[in-house]
């Protein structure tokens, strides 16, 4: 499966567009839409660029998915948990009771999942609170 224009627009809204590097809630170098890989402090990009990296990044969420998950997915499925991934990285994803649960065809339970992973460098922090129901509603559509 690939991500729909929902699920990129979804990781869009949370991680917003940033055409300059910075440190995010727990200090990585960041630009564009979260992108991470070989950030160096004063990077300055396009947007265009920062589509660009979102997709290549994309990518490698939905390899994720796509590898890990044993069960059928909606696209509103797909999408959440691209989504999650991008975020939490694939390691994350991997060891999760959320695709424990999902692959043991507890599709509720997992849903229920996507509510703890809320915090950052030890903090709850907001933002995660609501693009974790963000994800859990587009899980659940």
């Amino acid at each position: 499966m690939k991500i729909s224009n929902n699920g990129i627009n979804l990781i869009k809204k949370f991680e917003g567009l940033e055409l300059k590097a910075y440190k995010d809630s727990v200090g990585i170098l960041t630009i564009g839409y979260g992108h991470t890989h070989g950030v160096k402090a004063g990077d300055v990009i396009t947007g265009q660029q920062a589509d660009a990296f979102l997709r290549e990044d994309v990518h490698v969420a939905e390899l994720a998915v796509n590898a890990n998950v044993k069960v059928k997915l909606t696209q509103g499925q797909f999408d959440a948990l691209v989504s999650f991934i991008f975020n939490l990285g694939a390691g994350n994803f991997v060891k999760s009771t959320l695709l424990k649960k999902l692959n043991a065809g507890d599709y509720a339970g997992a849903a229920d999942e996507f509510g703890k992973w809320v915090n950052a460098g030890g903090k709850l922090l907001p933002g995660l609170v609501k693009r974790r129901a963000a994800e859990r509603e587009a899980f659940n559509s």
